[in-house]
């Protein structure tokens, strides 16, 4: 059922935003490209239902929705214009050039759209600190076209991911929480969209986020502690499912823990100490940067696996309750 869309009539209805741009260094490598916000609005083309030919609810339209709700919910913060990363392109040409060779198409005979797009807002205006680490607001999206169904008609379920979290400004990571997370928002048309954004982000709590993120920071692993931990993480995917059922998720392949294990010793802001411990803050981080080869369509996913995994870590410690992975 459709929601009750008038109670949410957004003030800004277009893209104004700070000259500055978020996320000065990506927030995701893998497979992606950078384009400009001014790019994807003149230059992709759009696309559309088989079925009826009509257009589907573009990146664009997705990215100024998300800035219409951030500047009604933070009015008057900073809003810096948004970092966007693109994979999977998929190009054309019009129809008058069908017969060139690549070689010699002008670039106003070329087409493209990218099947997937990630984008970030940062609010610098609104921070917190976190064990030295300087964390801005930042919110944000997915839009993949490969999740809908553009073989049917108008009126079809499109999907969005949509995240409200922070970014900590010493290695631009992503630390997003369940709770600021919504990750398979279908809807039926722009305005539900922009309901839906707007109730997402009212619902965000960014104060008790921090407050859970800082509680880390206080817990501590040894080196012994943290080797088991990278040795059953590398066990996990072959567990049985009923094994794999009641013990904490672990979305991370070998990939990323490889990369855990190196920045464990060489990262740094987030290695370990003198005496080889870690604090669990530290390790957040070390997943969060391993997720930055992550590609598009599971980035947010892993990125709250991260805490999530990471906090129950944390009441493990607290409370001496037996934890798999650390034993």
């Amino acid at each position: 059922m459709e929601p009750a869309l008038t109670l949410y009539k957004p003030v800004h209805q277009a893209l104004v935003i700070d000259n500055q741009q978020s996320s000065g260094s990506a927030f995701i490598s893998a497979n992606t490209v950078e384009v400009p916000f001014t790019d994807l609005k003149t230059k992709h083309i759009i696309p559309v239902f088989v079925k009826d030919n009509e257009p589907c609810i573009s990146q664009v339209d997705y990215i100024e929705s998300v800035y219409e709700a951030i500047s009604d919910v933070y009015h008057g913060e900073t809003i810096l214009k948004p970092s966007i990363r693109l994979s999977h392109a998929i190009k054309g040409r019009i129809p008058d050039a069908r017969n060139k060779p690549a070689s010699e198409l002008r670039e106003w005979e070329k087409t493209i759209y990218y099947e997937r797009m990630m984008f970030a807002f940062e609010i610098p205006s609104i921070t917190e600190t976190i064990d030295g680490n300087k964390l801005s607001l930042t919110v944000g999206g997915v839009k993949a076209y490969n999740q809908d169904n553009l073989y049917n008609k108008k009126g079809s379920d499109e999907h969005f991911k949509f995240f409200a979290g922070f970014q900590n400004k010493v290695c631009t990571n992503l630390c997003v929480w369940s709770d600021g997370y919504v990750g398979d928002l279908k809807v039926k048309s722009l305005e539900s969209l922009r309901y839906n954004v707007y109730n997402a982000l009212t619902s965000y709590n960014p104060v008790e986020h921090s407050r859970s993120m800082d509680r880390l920071s206080d817990y501590h692993l040894t080196e012994q502690q943290f080797a088991n931990l990278l040795g059953r993480a590398r066990m996990y995917n072959y567990l049985p499912q009923e094994q794999k059922d009641v013990i904490p998720k672990m979305l991370y392949g070998d990939q990323q823990l490889g990369s855990v294990c190196k920045d464990f010793y060489k990262d740094d802001s987030f290695s370990r100490d003198n005496d080889g411990n870690i604090n669990l803050w530290k390790l957040y981080n070390l997943f969060t940067g391993a997720n930055k080869s992550t590609y598009i369509d599971s980035f947010l996913d892993r990125s709250v696996n991260a805490f999530q995994f990471t906090d129950q870590l944390r009441k493990s410690l607290d409370d001496g309750r037996s934890n798999w992975f650390l034993s």
